[in-house]
């Protein structure tokens, strides 16, 4: 099997050559554009995941060998999300070479959390597959790097961290009050403040309300922490 231009400029970011070509094109082909002759990326994102999961849970366990285990599952559980896997495909602009249907490719199917993140899984499990864990590895390990390495700041939960911070001082949790919605309904936008019984307050924008209340509460801490 020949691959499309596009396919072979993804393997160049990717970092891997296939000897079997058509494991790449079955990661990238979304259900929406599946057929009996050809097959989705379903069951290469369920084997995927578990590769993930031994890669970042190794890489954590020799990066800190001092943490406990109640140390490592948060940062492990921030490195292995689908929001985590999601940044590492379009670090690598997985969303362009993903083939979709009309339906999906019209709702904005290339930039959605869910369908990056399932597809990154889906293309570890392929190298897997095309050249073992030792091929497997080493690109886990390059493209999330920075994050494993940041991954104690990133597994802090911001927003029981804040709640921590005024049930400390007395103070009520705080509150998280949608201010804006824009976008549209494929791709929405929202604006979150944080607010705090005291009056204080900080606002953050992200494409879910999960992800707003988040950034809003991290904004909110640093406000307070400095």
């Amino acid at each position: 099997m020949k691959l499309s231009a596009e396919l072979r400029a993804f393997q160049d970011r990717l970092g891997h050559r296939f000897r079997r070509p058509e494991l790449l094109l079955r990661a990238l082909t979304h259900p929406s554009l599946a057929s009996e002759t050809r097959p989705s990326n379903q069951r290469l994102e369920f084997l995927g995941d578990r590769v993930l999961n031994l890669v970042i849970a190794e890489a954590l366990f020799l990066h800190d060998r001092l943490a406990d285990e109640g140390q490592l599952a948060p940062r492990y559980n921030a490195l292995v999300r689908k929001e985590t896997c999601a940044d590492v495909a379009r670090q690598i602009d997985l969303g362009a070479a993903l083939k979709l249907g009309r339906s999906e490719m019209m709702s904005g199917g290339r930039r959605k959390n869910a369908l990056l993140g399932d597809a990154m899984e889906a293309v570890i499990a392929a190298v897997y597959l095309d050249a073992g864990l030792d091929a497997a590895k080493p690109i886990v390990l390059r493209l999330w790097g920075e994050r494993i390495e940041a991954a104690e700041s990133q597994a802090r939960d911001s927003k029981t961290a804040l709640q921590e911070w005024a049930q400390a001082r007395g103070m009520a949790p705080p509150k998280y009050v949608e201010t804006r919605r824009s976008g549209p309904d494929h791709a929405p936008s929202f604006t979150i403040s944080a607010r705090l019984e005291n009056g204080e307050e900080a606002t953050a924008t992200a494409g879910s309300k999960r992800q707003a209340e988040q950034a809003a509460a991290t904004a909110l801490l640093e406000r307070l922490e400095a």
